[in-house]
């Protein structure tokens, strides 16, 4: 039996409340309610992977994720874990409607793995370099508070933050206006979260110029499914457009590449699990489209396996992984060390470098 041969896998609720609620155009929540899986390998390798679970994006819940989790365990369970790929064709051939769940098993064997093979996980995935920096997002709050949370960000080292918008046009040009003066110098991204319709977009954006400001990017304006509002939105307007809800795998990235409806594309774990999400990252590479990277409500955890594929790869221009930052709590250890929205991940030694509390 193969030292990477897979020993145990459970699965368990995994539950953090926010420090305050955070609001998009698609829903508001005030906890993680989310899902983690632990393997545990023959020569007593360990390792972690979370599923991050949101209704309105992924059409899955906690009670789902846990359920469809549950079931990928005696399919696990004596396989070894070095055919991580071939064990991730299976998981996602059953589970493709609980992409969480796939991110979430595919993480904890690559977890396991490369803490077996004792290197960090970044370097497995090409150690380009061993750091990223994150901006902070604020989400759709009165312009007041968005002034508050953007001196907050300021105190924190960060460099750069993405608001929230999508709702009603003038709150969302009056929440951007009054967080760039809490926060005059940093960088500022926009995310509808699917609430616009492609003018609208424009529209906010051409309020936003009239007022001097101008985002380093706009993220989903548009449904998911209006591949064509997104390309409309590109064509008439100068601000980078980036695709997230509509981006869920390398076959739909591939068509609004072709359609040239986008500039940048979000790659999100929980979206496309990881095998996809390297497909996705190639695709880009060759197509010279800028990438970002981002999350769902996740923890250090699943945080830290983002950090680590957009640290091992490299070339993310846009890095968007702050959910930790807006816990009440962190039932974990290691990963990565912050300084402001730097996440420094070469004190790693194997794997994600991740303990529980």
């Amino acid at each position: 039996m193969a030292s990477t041969t897979i020993r145990t896998v459970t699965v368990e609720p995994l539950n953090i409340p926010l420090l305050e609620p955070f609001a998009i155009a698609t829903g508001s929540v005030s906890s993680a309610c989310n899902v983690l899986i632990t393997i545990r390998l023959q020569d007593g390798s360990v390792g972690y992977g979370e599923c991050a679970p949101f209704p309105p994006s992924t059409g899955e819940s906690q009670g789902t994720a846990l359920a469809a989790a549950q079931g990928c365990v005696e399919i696990l369970v004596g396989q070894d874990a070095a055919n991580w790929r071939q064990l991730a064709k299976a998981i996602h051939s059953l589970y493709y409607a609980q992409t969480t769940v796939c991110a979430g098993i595919e993480m904890a064997l690559l977890d396991a793995l490369t803490h077996s093979y004792g290197i960090p996980l970044y370097v497995f995935f090409g150690g380009a370099s061993n750091s990223v920096e994150t901006d902070l997002s604020i989400p759709m709050v009165t312009p007041e508070h968005g002034y508050t949370l953007a001196q907050a960000a300021v105190k924190q080292g960060i460099h750069s933050i993405k608001i929230k918008i999508g709702g009603d046009l003038r709150e969302d040009v009056a929440r951007v206006e009054a967080i760039r003066e809490g926060a005059p110098g940093l960088g500022l991204t926009l995310d509808a979260n699917q609430g616009y319709t492609a003018n609208e977009a424009l529209l906010c954006l051409e309020a936003l110029d009239g007022r001097d400001i101008r985002p380093l990017l706009m993220e989903q304006p548009v449904h998911k499914d209006d591949y064509e509002g997104l390309r409309y939105v590109t064509q008439h307007t100068t601000v980078p457009v980036a695709a997230d809800e509509s981006a869920s795998d390398a076959a739909s990235v591939a068509r609004l590449l072709k359609m040239g409806a986008v500039n940048v594309v979000n790659i999100k774990l929980m979206k496309a699990g990881i095998v996809e999400a390297l497909d996705i990252a190639a695709l880009c590479r060759a197509t010279h489209t800028q990438l970002m990277i981002g999350a769902m409500m996740e923890s250090r955890l699943a945080i830290a396996a983002a950090a680590h594929l957009a640290a091992g790869l490299g070339g993310f221009s846009f890095i968007d992984l702050d959910t930790p930052m807006l816990l009440a709590e962190d039932p974990f250890t290691g990963g990565f060390e912050q300084r402001g929205g730097v996440y420094d991940l070469s004190s790693v030694k194997s794997g994600l470098g991740i303990e529980r509390r």
